[in-house]
C-alpha cells in the first residue's frame, strides 16, 4: 500500500480509504484535516491466514500520527485491530457509543484469546521451530484499549480537535451501531462527511430503527448487499419454524451456527416468540456460547438502545438472557454432552460459518445423523465449513478429515442484519441533490458497482467505488 502524504494545513480535508474498500472486511478510513489525522474504524482484516497477519500487522500510516479513532460498532471487522494500533504507538482517545464501549470489552477479549490460540496452534504444527509465531495481540494489549475508550451518546456533538467534531446517529445494525456525521470547520464554510458504518434493515425486531441519514459534502456508505433484496423476514421465520417442527417429528436435533453478536440475539428472540405462540413444540433451546452470554448481559445493561418491546421484556426478566425455554451454556463439559442428550433440542453455537468454536463439536457428533438438521442463518463465505456443507456432496471436510454428510442442511438467508437494495433506496433517495459525492465501501465489487448504478439512476451525480489508498476531498 502507498503511504499517505501530509496535506497542507490550508488544503481541503480529505478521506483516504484503507480497509473495506473493494471488499467487506477490515474497515478503516483516514480523515486528514489540517495537521490532524482521525481514523473511522480500525477493523481486523479477515481472510487467508498469512495475508491477514501481514495486513493486520502493518498500517499504511504510523499509528503515532493518529489523533483519535471513531468506532462505528463492535463487530471485529470494524474494531478488532485497535489493540495492534495501540501496541504500535497510538495513544489518543477512541470514541464510541456507550453500548459499543461495553461490547468492545467482550469482543476484543475474545478476539485476543483467538489470536493467542491461533499462534499456539501454528507453533505446535511447526514443532516449535524458531522463530516462534507471535499472536497479533494479547489480552494485555486489549486491556490497554479499555483505558482509551470515550463513550459518547447518540445525538451529542463532540469535539475531537478545535476544528473537527462529530455526532453519532443510530444505524440499526447491532447494539450500539452508529452512523458518524463529521463536521470540519473552515474559514469559508464547514465541510461535512457522513459515514454510514453498517446499516440495519427496516422492520427487524430487537433494535431501534436506523436513523435519518444526514446530507453531507461526502457520503461514505456500505454496500454489502447493494444488488440484492433479502427474502421476506416473516417468510424466513415461518421456514425456520417449519424446519424445526419437521426435525422434531423425526426425533432429531437442530443445530444453528450463529455469530455471538447480533445474529444469536435475533434467533433467540424468534425462537422464544415461536414457543410462546405455540408455533414450535416445547423443546429445550440451548445457547452454547460463553461469548453470547456476555453479549446478552450488555444488551440488558442498555435497554434504551433496544426496541420498546424488547426493553420491556428485559425489565420483566424475559428474553435475551435466558428463560422462556432458553438456557445459556458456559461450562465446556456441559457443552460436550448437549448433542448426546436424549430427545430433540435446538443448539445455537458459534461460529456462524462453522469454521471454529463449539459448533464443530456438535457437528462432529450429529453430521451423520439423518434425523438432525443444521440451519445456516448467516452468509457462508467461500472456503468455510458452512459453504462446504451447502455443496451437493455426500461428505464434508473439517477438522482434518471427511465426514458423511447425512444431516439435513438448510440455508435461511433472510436473517441478515445488513440493509439490502430496497433499504438503501429508502434511506438514501431523499438525499439526491443534497450530497456532493458518494463513495461506496464495505461491499464486493459486484454489489458496490450495482448500488452505484442504482444511485446514479436515483439522481446522485458523483458516485464512486474506491480502491484501497484512494482519497476523496471533503468539500
Amino acid at each position: 500500500m502507498k503511504p499517505t502524504s501530509t496535506p497542507s494545513p490550508n488544503a481541503d480535508p480529505t478521506l483516504t480509504f484503507w480497509g473495506a474498500a473493494g471488499g467487506v472486511t477490515g474497515s478503516m478510513h483516514l480523515i486528514e484535516a489540517g495537521n490532524h489525522k482521525i481514523l473511522l474504524d480500525c477493523g481486523l482484516h479477515q481472510g487467508r491466514r498469512e495475508e491477514a497477519r501481514q495486513r493486520n500487522g502493518h498500517f499504511p500510516f504510523h499509528p503515532t500520527q493518529i489523533d483519535a479513532v471513531i468506532v462505528s460498532h463492535a463487530h471485529i471487522d470494524h474494531c478488532g485491530n485497535l489493540p495492534t494500533l495501540i501496541r504500535q504507538g497510538f495513544d489518543g482517545p477512541i470514541y464510541c457509543t456507550p453500548p459499543t464501549r461495553d461490547l468492545l470489552r467482550v469482543m476484543l477479549a475474545d478476539s485476543a484469546k483467538i489470536q493467542e490460540e491461533d499462534a499456539a496452534h501454528i507453533n505446535i504444527a511447526r514443532n516449535y521451530a524458531e522463530p516462534w509465531v507471535q499472536p497479533l495481540y494479547t489480552v494485555i494489549d486489549v486491556e490497554k484499549v479499555f483505558g482509551r475508550l470515550v463513550s459518547v451518546p447518540y445525538g451529542r456533538d463532540t469535539d475531537v480537535t478545535k476544528t473537527v467534531r462529530f455526532r453519532f446517529i443510530e444505524a440499526g445494525h447491532v447494539l450500539g451501531s452508529a452512523m458518524v456525521y463529521v463536521t470540519v470547520a473552515a474559514p469559508d464554510r464547514d465541510r461535512t462527511l457522513t459515514f454510514s458504518g453498517d446499516m440495519g434493515r427496516r422492520g427487524l425486531p430487537i433494535l431501534k430503527p436506523t436513523g435519518t441519514v444526514p446530507p453531507a459534502d461526502v457520503l461514505v456508505c456500505e454496500s454489502t448487499y447493494g444488488n440484492r433484496t433479502h427474502r421476506s423476514f416473516a417468510e424466513t421465520v415461518e421456514r425456520l419454524y417449519a424446519t424445526i417442527r419437521d426435525t422434531v417429528d423425526r426425533g432429531g436435533k437442530v443445530l444453528i451456527p450463529a455469530f455471538s453478536l447480533g445474529r444469536t440475539q435475533l434467533i433467540i428472540h424468534i425462537l422464544q416468540q415461536g414457543l410462546r405462540e405455540r408455533k414450535l413444540p416445547e423443546i429445550p433451546v440451548y445457547v452454547d456460547s460463553p461469548l453470547a452470554s456476555e453479549v446478552a448481559a450488555v444488551y440488558r445493561a442498555h435497554p434504551n438502545s433496544l426496541s420498546d418491546e424488547i426493553a420491556q421484556a428485559l425489565r420483566e426478566g424475559h428474553g435475551l438472557l435466558g428463560g422462556d425455554g432458553v438456557t445459556y451454556v458456559r461450562d465446556f463439559e456441559q457443552s460436550t454432552i448437549l448433542a448426546t442428550r436424549p430427545g430433540p433440542s435446538v443448539i445455537i453455537a458459534s461460529s456462524g460459518m462453522c469454521d471454529a468454536g463449539r459448533i464443530q463439536q456438535h457437528l462432529k457428533q450429529l453430521v451423520d445423523d439423518p434425523r438432525c438438521t443444521i440451519i445456516l442463518v448467516s452468509y457462508q463465505a467461500s472456503g468455510t465449513v458452512g459453504r462446504r456443507l451447502l455443496d451437493p456432496k455426500p461428505t464434508v471436510r473439517f477438522q482434518g478429515r471427511d465426514w458423511n454428510k447425512w444431516i439435513d442442511v438448510v440455508h435461511l438467508d433472510g436473517f441478515s442484519g445488513h440493509a439490502d437494495k430496497n433499504d438503501f433506496l429508502a434511506y438514501l433517495e431523499p438525499l439526491a441533490g443534497k450530497v456532493g459525492k458518494v463513495r461506496l465501501i464495505h461491499g464486493e465489487h459486484e454489489q458496490a458497482d450495482a448500488l452505484a448504478a442504482t444511485l446514479r439512476d436515483a439522481g446522485f451525480d458523483d458516485v464512486g467505488v474506491p480502491a484501497p489508498g484512494d482519497r476523496v476531498a471533503i468539500g
